[in-house]
């Protein structure tokens, strides 16, 4: 049945004082144009409250009442990476015939919301161990050693990007059957800027890793104004621990930095990364070859500023990792206003420190 027009306080008022002169309720329908039950409804209330104002309570009463709000709640903490499905069951009986959606809703005004997971590596005990030793034993170097370092790594990105990948949860991406392709880069940078951004053949080995190292290692050091005394930074995987690669950095003299294995959340060159592929996703590039050029051309378009800030901030992140022992970390540029992506239900507390949970379905 659909709602009726409500009618005004006054018009309610009207019609009692029209009853206590000792007009009869026939009367008064014709006289205000009102149905009869309505006047009877609106006198009866009055005789009954002794007001014709609105009263509580009025109206449907909610499904989730607060104790079974409160239960909903407490199955997400328990259990962050639970569905709807598997909370109504849980439920059972004291979830009477509310829905999926209703739950979804009760999240919500909790201040619980869903989001897809976040890919991290997969660490055991001792990379674990390894990433807390690096950041205890350096949270006290100065500022200008970071500075001096020369921060490398290789990425991915993605000609079509698949839709499980969100780098923020405003941009809609188009998902193409088997990809659309990728490639491959290798990539430093500094507190003085970005250096060379080389693009990869294929799968990456040593017997190339040495020739990128020949050719840009050096070259971006003195772009980027390292001098003399300044350390290199690099993985800690078989192509960048094996003996060949080493004599020749040896050879060169390049101080290299000791770093523990599977430790991203410890460079900040994951940052560029993700800065870089915003910024690549944006223009769209239609196939490989474009994705090679826009690729490089925003890499030497990222402001020394952006750069400066991240090697600044660096103790941050080291505190960061320990205070999450090394569970990973936000990698959002500092002062970036990107929206964070936060864990399925979990509430909004501190944004640099949320991680990877479940899939709402």
């Amino acid at each position: 049945m659909a709602k009726t027009k409500e009618l005004t306080e006054d018009l309610r008022l009207s019609i009692v004082a029209a009853h206590k002169s000792g007009k009869g309720y026939n009367i008064i329908s014709e006289c205000f144009e009102v149905p009869l039950a309505t006047v009877q409804s609106i006198i009866k209330k009055y005789k009954t409250f002794r007001t014709v104002k609105n009263l509580r309570g009025r109206g449907w009463k909610p499904k989730v009442t607060p104790v079974l709000a409160r239960r909903i709640v407490r199955e997400v903490k328990k259990n962050p990476r639970i569905t709807t499905k598997a909370i109504l069951m849980n439920l059972g009986s004291a979830g009477g015939n509310i829905s999926r959606q209703t739950v979804q809703q009760t999240l919500h005004t909790a201040g619980f919301h869903g989001r897809r997971p976040r890919r991290t590596p997969l660490l055991q005990i001792r990379h674990t161990k390894a990433c807390l030793a690096f950041a205890n034993a350096h949270l006290d170097k100065e500022e200008d050693f970071w500075s001096s370092v020369l921060w490398s790594d290789e990425t991915k990105i993605e000609l079509f990007v698949h839709n499980d990948v969100a780098f923020n949860p405003k941009i809609t991406i188009p998902t193409v059957i088997h990809g659309g392709g990728n490639l491959m880069f290798w990539g430093c940078f500094s507190a003085g800027g970005p250096g060379n951004l080389i693009t990869v053949n294929g799968t990456m080995k040593k017997e190339q890793y040495i020739k990128i190292l020949n050719n840009n290692i050096r070259q971006s050091a003195e772009k980027l104004g390292l001098g003399h005394q300044w350390t290199f930074q690099h993985d800690n995987d078989p192509k960048q621990t094996a003996k060949v690669v080493k004599k020749r950095l040896a050879d060169k003299n390049i101080n290299v930095l000791q770093w523990p294995s599977q430790s991203p959340d410890l460079n900040p060159i994951e940052s560029l990364w993700r800065e870089l592929k915003i910024r690549v996703m944006a223009r769209r590039p239609s196939n490989l070859k474009e994705l090679e050029l826009i690729a490089k051309d925003e890499w030497a378009k990222i402001p020394v500023e952006t750069c400066k800030k991240l090697v600044s901030n660096y103790r941050k992140r080291l505190i960061a990792v320990i205070a999450n022992e090394d569970f990973s970390i936000s990698q959002n540029l500092p002062g970036k206003e990107t929206p964070p992506v936060n864990p399925p239900f979990i509430k909004k507390t501190n944004p640099s420190l949320q991680f990877l949970t479940g899939i709402v379905r």
